[in-house]
């Protein structure tokens, strides 16, 4: 759950600040084109503004973000057997994807979990955790990798920032519509805006981003089965599916942090509508009815 997790706490981060700033500089002022009237067609361009550069910036610091946040060791020279294998697994299965060489590295977690993120299917990051390592025997761990390289070709961080950009912009066009009707008819504001349309507007917001969220994870799930099926083309059905029910059987999993929490191959535990991923026994099943 790693890689979206952060992304959604960035991007909602991002979105706060640039909707400050805006409100500070009178920008939010254009939207009352005769003081009385919203103006839609500035409303739209300034949601749609606030919603996909929170998005985008959030895709361009995912690498930087997720080293930080995670310890990540990045594997330069490779020092073991181990890492020297790992290395040797990503470059071939890059090739394989005809994506660029990520860069690859290890963070300090009991956990059995992995991750991949990046800007673009050539600039990207692939980690494993030491638990992954600890409790997967080599077979698994590369059907692992495998699925965190499908998710790199498959571009999915790219159509997840397209996705979250228009539904971040809708959420922000609403609330601020909702702010409008309710100060206009419930306290029966005439000219400009009240204290009514700052504090339904925030609300709004928050509720519209709760119900927005459903649409996300909904993709997020989506792609976990594309990318159980991209690695089983790479490393074999039989495989993947070992490595998912070892997960399934295996040791307790702690999690990832929440702000990291949905890029991962293991899921963790939210209710299926807020879940990033489909429970393993789905997955497990539509790789075995695939055959």
């Amino acid at each position: 759950m790693f890689r979206i997790g952060l992304f959604i706490a960035t991007n909602i981060a991002i979105m706060a600040l640039i909707s400050i700033t805006f409100s500070l500089f009178g920008v939010q002022g254009l939207l009352a084109e005769n003081g009385v009237d919203l103006n839609l067609k500035a409303l739209l361009i300034y949601s749609a503004v606030i919603g996909f550069s929170g998005a985008i910036i959030s895709l361009l610091l995912s690498k930087f973000m997720a080293k930080r946040s995670m310890r990540v060791q990045v594997i330069t020279d490779p020092k073991s057997d181990t890492e020297r294998w790992l290395m040797h697994v990503v470059r071939k299965q890059a090739e394989h994807a005809n994506i660029g060489m990520p860069e690859f590295g290890i963070f300090d977690s009991p956990s059995p979990n992995a991750f991949a993120t990046g800007w673009n299917r050539n600039n990207s990051l692939v980690a494993v955790s030491t638990g992954l390592l600890q409790h997967m025997p080599k077979n698994e761990v590369e059907a692992v990798l495998a699925h965190e390289i499908s998710h790199v070709a498959n571009g999915d961080m790219v159509t997840m920032t397209l996705l979250q950009g228009v539904i971040n912009t809708f959420v922000v066009f609403l609330s601020r519509i909702i702010g409008h009707v309710v100060d206009r008819v419930v306290f029966k504001v005439e000219r400009g805006h009240g204290p009514a349309f700052w504090i339904v507007s925030i609300i709004a917001e928050v509720l519209l981003g709760i119900l927005a969220h459903v649409i996300t994870m909904w993709f997020s799930r989506y792609r976990e089965f594309r990318a159980d099926a991209g690695a089983a083309k790479m490393v074999g059905n039989q495989n993947m599916i070992a490595a998912l029910q070892r997960l399934k059987s295996g040791p307790v999993d702690a999690g990832l942090p929440k702000e990291v929490s949905a890029l991962g191959i293991n899921g963790g535990s939210l209710k299926a509508l807020f879940s990033s991923h489909p429970p393993l026994d789905k997955r497990i099943q539509a790789l075995q009815q695939s055959r």
